[in-house]
C-alpha cells in the first residue's frame, strides 16, 4: 500500500523540480576578466635622432557581478605605463556602472560609463585591431578611450542596435587646435555637470560579419567666460569574414567658439587572413592602413594654421593569432605634416591579450 505521505512528499519535489527547471533558476554570478599590452616603439623623425622604448603600455583588470538575468554590476580599473608618480603613469577606473537588461530591446547602465562614438571607444581590447597602436585617428579625433559619470539606454529591435547615453560634458578650456577635445575630458573627478554631453548611436547588424553605423554627439562645453557648443558627427564600418579583415571610420567635430571650427579625419584597413589559405588554425594577418587627420581641418585664420596639424599617414603591417584572445603585431608607417613635409618613421612590434 502506498504511503500517502511519502507519496504527497513525492508529488511536491517533483512539480517543485519542474518549476525550478521551467524559470531556469538563477544563480548569483560573479568573473574577472581583463586585457594587456606590452608596446616596443621605435619612432625616427626626418633629420633628428631616433626614438626607442619598451612600455607594458596597458593592464586591465575587469570585475563582473550578476545579482540576477536583469541586474549586474561591471568595472573596469586601468594602469597605464607600469606604474603612477609625479604625473607619469596613470590609473583610472574606466567602468563602473549598475547594469539593467530588461529584454534585447531595453536596458540601462548608470554610473562611469563610455559614451558610444566610433568602434574602439567601447571595445579596445588590442586582440580587436590590427595595429600595435591604437588608430592614430582615434586618439586624435575621437579621444579614445573617453569615458565619464553619466547613464546610458541601450538594446537591439529588428537588425539594429542603438545606444543613447547623457552623461558628464566637456571641459571647452582644455580645447586646443593641436589636440582637439582629446584635454577636454573631464574622467568622472568632480566632474562639472552644468552643461551634459547627449550621445547616440546605431549600428546594423543584419549581414553576417557586417556591422555599420553611425554617431552623433552634442555638448554645449563649459568655459570660463563662455561656452563651446561641440557637435560630433561620425560614421563606422568593420567587416569580419571569410578571411577579410575592413575597419573604416570618419568623424567631424564642430565648434561655436575659438579659432578652430572643425576637426576632421578617417582611417581605413585592410587585411586578410592568409593562415587560411594553409589551413593552419593560426590566423596571419596582414594588413596597410591608410589614415588622414587634422585637428585644426578648418579655422577662421585659415593658411598655414590649417596645415601644422593635418598628418596622412601610411601603414603595413601584421598580426598573428594563435588564439582569438592572443596577439603579436608588428608594423611600419610613415607620417607626414602638409604644412612643412616632415616625415616620421615609426616601426613597432606588440604582444596583447584578453580574458
Amino acid at each position: 500500500m502506498i504511503n500517502p505521505i511519502k507519496a504527497a512528499v513525492a508529488l511536491s519535489i517533483f512539480f517543485s523540480l519542474q518549476i525550478n527547471a521551467q524559470f531556469n533558476v538563477f544563480e548569483p554570478t560573479t568573473s574577472v576578466g581583463g586585457y594587456g599590452e606590452l608596446h616596443y616603439n621605435y619612432i625616427k623623425p626626418e633629420g633628428k635622432e631616433s626614438l626607442k622604448s619598451l612600455d607594458f603600455h596597458r593592464f586591465v583588470m575587469f570585475y563582473s557581478h550578476a545579482w540576477n538575468e536583469q541586474w549586474s554590476f561591471k568595472a573596469e580599473v586601468e594602469l597605464e605605463h607600469n606604474f603612477v608618480s609625479e604625473g607619469e603613469g596613470e590609473l583610472e577606473l574606466e567602468q563602473a556602472y549598475v547594469d539593467y537588461r530588461h529584454s534585447k530591446e531595453f536596458g540601462f547602465q548608470a554610473g562611469v560609463i563610455l559614451p558610444s562614438v566610433g568602434m574602439l571607444n567601447e571595445i579596445h581590447e588590442p586582440p580587436t585591431f590590427l595595429s600595435v597602436e591604437r588608430p592614430d585617428y582615434n586618439k586624435n579625433i575621437i579621444p579614445t578611450t573617453w569615458f565619464g559619470n553619466g547613464l546610458s539606454f541601450y538594446g537591439s529591435i529588428e537588425g539594429f542596435e542603438y545606444k543613447m547615453t547623457v552623461m558628464e560634458g566637456l571641459n571647452a578650456s582644455e580645447f586646443n587646435a593641436k589636440s582637439g577635445i582629446r584635454d577636454g575630458r573631464q574622467k568622472g573627478f568632480k566632474a562639472n555637470a552644468e552643461d551634459l554631453l547627449y550621445n547616440a548611436r546605431i549600428n546594423y547588424l543584419s549581414i553576417p560579419g557586417l556591422l555599420f553605423g553611425a554617431s552623433f554627439t552634442y555638448n554645449n562645453a563649459t568655459k570660463d567666460s563662455t561656452n563651446n557648443a561641440v557637435s560630433i558627427a561620425e560614421l563606422h564600418a568593420r567587416y569580419r569574414a571569410n578571411n577579410i579583415y575592413i575597419d573604416a571610420e570618419f568623424g567631424n567635430i564642430s565648434y561655436s567658439e575659438g579659432i578652430v571650427e572643425n576637426s576632421r579625419g578617417f582611417y581605413f584597413d585592410l587585411g586578410y587572413n592568409v593562415g587560411a589559405l594553409l589551413k593552419w588554425e593560426t590566423e596571419i594577418i596582414p594588413f596597410i592602413r591608410y589614415s588622414d587627420y587634422n585637428t585644426a581641418a578648418v579655422t577662421k585664420i585659415g593658411g598655414d594654421s590649417e596645415k601644422q596639424y593635418h598628418v596622412s599617414q601610411w601603414m603595413i603591417g601584421a598580426a598573428v593569432k594563435p588564439i582569438d584572445e592572443v596577439i603579436f603585431k608588428v608594423d611600419y608607417s610613415e607620417n607626414e605634416i602638409e604644412l612643412n613635409k616632415q616625415m616620421t618613421s615609426y616601426f613597432n612590434f606588440g604582444v596583447g591579450y584578453m580574458f
